[in-house]
């Protein structure tokens, strides 16, 4: 079924029988999510989330391999505030456009949700991803690091099971992005997202990576939600850096794409 975006950007195809329980309760069932995580992601609103940005159904995807690149940009007042806006905004794309010059680009379905939890496009076809500009990407929000990093990393766990389950190869490659600490989050504990993020990580076939925009202790920040150092990235305020670190994640998420195994950026 296709359905239009609330905002009239483009029509995604949706499958609405998709069950974000049931794909749940089969990765703890088949021992890749922990009691613990499952108990985080398995809640009603949570779940009303996830399935925002599970987008193309199964019958729409004709590759036998499918890599899920997925990015959450912070749309939290202090981007506006850095004037770190622009530079977000071009680094994220220059991440779709990177992936779509690439000879897999066929085979990358992409998902942008803010940190804020809006949806910029579900998982989708290059050809269909949306970029962000100015008139749909406004930083004045608060930071719900915690909270909103469980619902993306359970989109991704949902969908990556949601394609396993008919029979087509996936790796995953997602970017957290902050330029402060969790401050809004109400659910959801550094701890609690360490646990997927722990999880996510023993399949072997996942990449969480972050990025800390600013002076903060970053290293930290990431280290309590379980993402490995070689996996964080810590440019300052300039949008030259900011610009720079997109870059990087753009290269791993080819070399993903690509059938490379990676331990880190730069390896």
């Amino acid at each position: 079924m296709s359905k239009k975006a609330k905002d009239g950007r483009a029509d995604f195809p949706i499958d609405d029988a998709v069950d974000v329980k049931q794909l749940l309760s089969t990765a703890h069932a088949q021992g890749s999510l922990s009691t613990r995580s499952l108990a985080t992601l398995d809640v009603v609103d949570i779940g009303v989330q996830i399935q925002a940005g599970l987008g193309v159904s199964i019958n729409d995807v004709a590759a036998s391999e499918v890599v899920l690149v997925t990015m959450m940009p912070d749309d939290s007042g202090s981007i506006t505030y850095a004037r770190s806006a622009d530079a977000v905004r071009d680094g994220h794309n220059l991440v779709l456009d990177a992936l779509h010059a690439s000879k897999q680009s066929g085979e990358v379905l992409a998902h942008t949700r803010y940190l804020n939890g809006h949806v910029l496009c579900p998982y989708t076809a290059l050809d269909h991803a949306v970029k962000m500009t100015t008139a749909n990407y406004h930083p004045l929000l608060g930071t719900p690091l915690y909270d909103q990093a469980a619902v993306v990393l359970g989109t991704v766990i949902a969908k990556a099971q949601e394609l396993a389950q008919a029979g087509i190869a996936v790796r995953t490659v997602t970017l957290l992005i902050t330029d402060g600490l969790d401050a809004n989050s109400r659910r959801t504990s550094a701890a609690d997202v360490k646990s997927i993020v722990d999880d996510m990580l023993a399949q072997e076939h996942h990449i969480i990576a972050a990025m800390g925009i600013g002076s903060a202790d970053f290293h930290a920040v990431f280290r309590a939600m379980g993402i490995p150092d070689r996996w964080i990235l810590t440019p300052g305020n300039s949008a030259s850096e900011v610009r720079r670190a997109f870059a990087v994640f753009s290269q791993s998420a080819i070399c993903t794409s690509q059938g490379a195994q990676l331990g880190g950026f730069g390896n």
